[in-house]
């Protein structure tokens, strides 16, 4: 067995950063930006009004001060001519300041008289202009690699950008693999239970920015599990679950390798998720989970992740870890690094009293993987514990 950042080693050199295709803004939501874009304007373009008042010169204010008004100046539609002594022009929110203007004197703070304003009130500490280019100016850049949120999309469309150069998808072929298997919605067999792990593996894959397709259930066979290789012919990653051990019907690393795989590692000393494969069959990674529900689930997170990363050019690095305190005493630990279900609250963690492999609902209560190194000592309330958030 190898250890777990060993074989993440291997894993990250099956993998690499994918091409990169140009797409419309709209469609950039959560892709991976894979060249930086640059600003083709200044954001505002122009000194702009803060609030709805009159734009006047800031050094003729003051309590008492009255101002002739000239014209109007809107959103969209700004006044042409030029502010001079003793003048003021309406303003609203968003409209440009005219030139020999500097200061907007909120409305509030006036009386109007026909075409004559008054101050009323003693000057803010604000002028209620926005400069020119006081967000961002002509040349400022969004850098690369960076996986694009929505405020990222909104200010790339406020720089006039209309399309931006991400990482293609990676396209990963999910296999689940036994004869006791059957979909969610059909009627299981007396001896059958439900394919749960490639709906959840789906999820966080596509959650990730992968596009993920699960294919048939391959059964116990030989011949199954070719139909189910040649299904995923296309796939840049092809991701097993189950049949990866050492059992009579275990079949899968026996097939691929028929099939031509060139295996790097199989088992990790790591709980749940030992019985681990993965190697290369022809222009594919291949990933063999185990069949465990938690098992499958917790490799996602700790391999699977990581290689979506990589092929999205944002890095070869494990899943962050992050510290909080042990809520309790623990005893201690097995010999295999242990990846406990856990919750995170107020700073403190809290292992859940079971750990078995195959409850789901534990691993949906739990929102953290507290990891307990090989041959962990006993624990005790207050101990700093590494994590990775779910």
């Amino acid at each position: 067995m190898i250890t777990v950042e060993e074989a993440l080693d291997h894993l990250f050199s099956l993998v690499s950063p994918l091409e990169v295709e140009r797409v419309p803004l709209a469609q950039a939501g959560g892709r991976v930006l894979a060249e930086g874009a640059e600003a083709r304007r200044d954001q505002p373009p122009f000194p702009a009004s803060a609030m709805d008042g009159y734009a006047v010169a800031d050094d003729a204010v003051r309590v008492g001060a009255t101002f002739e008004v000239i014209g109007e100046a809107a959103a969209g539609h700004g006044f042409t001519g030029t502010v001079g002594a003793g003048q003021a022009v309406r303003i609203f929110t968003g409209a440009p300041v005219p030139p020999g203007a500097d200061r907007v004197v909120i409305q509030e703070d006036v009386t109007r008289d026909g075409d004559c304003v008054t101050v009323t009130g003693p000057p803010d500490e604000s002028p209620h202009v926005r400069p020119q280019g006081s967000d961002f100016k002509i040349g400022d850049r969004i850098e690369a690699p960076r996986r694009l949120s929505p405020p990222d999309i909104a200010l790339l469309a406020a720089m006039n950008v209309a399309d931006v150069k991400v990482r293609r998808k990676p396209r990963v072929a999910l296999i689940s693999t036994g004869d006791e298997l059957v979909m969610p919605g059909d009627d299981p067999g007396p001896d059958q239970i439900i394919a749960s792990n490639t709906f959840g593996l789906k999820a966080m894959l596509e959650e990730m920015g992968a596009r993920a397709r699960i294919l048939p259930i391959a059964r116990d066979t030989t011949t199954s599990l070719e139909t189910a290789f040649e299904l995923a012919a296309g796939a840049d990653l092809v991701v097993t679950i189950g049949g990866a051990s050492v059992g009579d019907h275990d079949l899968v690393g026996k097939v691929a390798g028929d099939l031509g795989l060139q295996r790097a590692f199989y088992k990790v000393a790591m709980r749940p998720g030992k019985p681990l494969m993965a190697g290369r069959m022809g222009e594919a990674a291949m990933l063999g989970l185990p069949g465990n529900p938690v098992s499958a689930m917790v490799c996602g997170h700790v391999f699977l992740a990581p290689m979506i990363r990589v092929m999205l050019g944002l890095g070869a690095a494990p899943a962050p870890r992050l510290r909080a305190t042990l809520s309790r005493d623990m005893d201690a630990g097995g010999p295999r690094e242990h990846y406990m279900r856990a919750e995170v609250s107020n700073g403190q963690i809290t292992p859940e009293p079971r750990q078995d492999s195959a409850l789901l609902s534990v691993l949906a209560r739990a929102n953290a993987l507290m990891i307990r190194p090989a041959g962990d000592k006993p624990r005790n309330a207050g101990d700093v514990m590494e994590y990775i958030s779910l």
